[in-house]
């Protein structure tokens, strides 16, 4: 019986498969230090997009129970 592999847990929780095969992850730098800029600059730091394409390899490695376009 082929053993089935884990996926990594701590990536699945950073990361959104889209249905067409997607990859969605948070825009960087909104973790802190957030007081000091204005309200502009904070919502600009809200929503998701869309992961490089050259990651989805790796994503593909640690999620294997997901399907990442390639």
């Amino acid at each position: 019986m082929p053993r089935q592999h884990k996926s990594n847990r701590s990536l699945a929780k950073r990361i959104r498969v889209t249905s067409s095969g997607k990859v969605m992850k948070r825009k960087p730098h909104q973790n802190h230090f957030n007081a000091k800029d204005s309200g502009a600059a904070g919502l600009r730091k809200h929503g998701s997009v869309v992961a490089p394409f050259e990651y989805n390899k790796q994503f593909q490695k640690l999620l294997p129970s997901r399907d990442i376009s390639s």
